[in-house]
């Protein structure tokens, strides 16, 4: 079931959305060479508590930590550890969010460590700029078709795989809402776009095939040909005046 917010609703979303957005900036900060992702997702924890919010990623289905914190080929779901120490030209996928008042933001980004190779960085350059074409697309009398097809079809023109398995989702009381937003698709099929929806759209993006495969930790997705992998996020607003960005600061 499709949820619709309220203007009251969305006013309480956006603080919890501001303190994502905070929360993924300074966590993306803290990616240097040296720096276990252990360590960065502490910081991400220590901020949102002091916000007064929740870390709305721990313990969510049994999930160890506050951030999904994956280098290089590992799409989604990295569970931080204090042993895995970042090095120059790794890129670090970091998904995370807060919960206040009772509503969820959900925001994501990948970071450079230290100076990274310019496949690495036309990868990072496609699949932001492939959330924005998303968000573009997110107009009232579209459909979710839409935005998948947005995403889909700037990346692959320019060579890369869209994951199947894993897409974006309504954002509300609970982190993961209906519809299912995937980040490929055909224009006007799919649930319409209409006010008070809040979803994320998430484009997870592959320097090589779209092919991916679960670590035996039951977490840990990576690319199935060990190439790079991108991950970029934003909890969007539905609006009679267009889509809203709420995961700002």
């Amino acid at each position: 079931m499709i949820v619709l917010k309220t203007t009251r609703e969305l006013t309480l979303m956006k603080e919890a959305c501001r303190i994502s957005a905070a929360a993924l900036r300074i966590a993306g900060a803290a990616v240097r060479p040296g720096v276990s992702t252990w360590e960065i997702d502490r910081i991400a924890y220590e901020y949102i508590k002091s916000q007064g919010a929740e870390p709305n990623f721990l313990h969510l289905y049994g999930f160890p930590a506050t951030a999904c914190i994956s280098v290089n080929d590992e799409v989604i779901h990295g569970i931080p550890s204090k042993d895995r120490i970042l090095k120059s030209g790794d890129i670090v996928s970091i998904d995370l969010g807060a919960k206040i008042h009772g509503y969820n933001g959900d925001n994501a980004a990948t970071f450079a460590c230290g100076e990274i190779s310019d496949e690495a960085k036309r990868l990072l350059d496609t699949t932001r700029e492939s959330l924005y074409k998303g968000i573009e697309a997110a107009v009232c009398g579209n459909k979710v078709g839409d935005i998948g097809h947005a995403v889909q079809a700037y990346c692959e023109a320019r060579g890369y795989g869209i994951v199947r398995e894993y897409t974006g989702h309504g954002v509300g009381k609970a982190l993961h809402e209906d519809p299912s937003v995937p980040n490929y698709g055909t224009p006007g099929r799919g649930v319409r776009l209409v006010p008070g929806m809040t979803i994320a759209i998430e484009p997870m993006v592959n320097q090589g095939a779209a092919a991916i495969k679960q670590l035996p930790d039951g977490w840990t997705v990576k690319t199935a040909d060990g190439k790079l992998a991108a991950h970029f996020e934003h909890t969007v607003a539905i609006t009679k005046s267009g889509p809203v960005i709420l995961t700002v600061e």
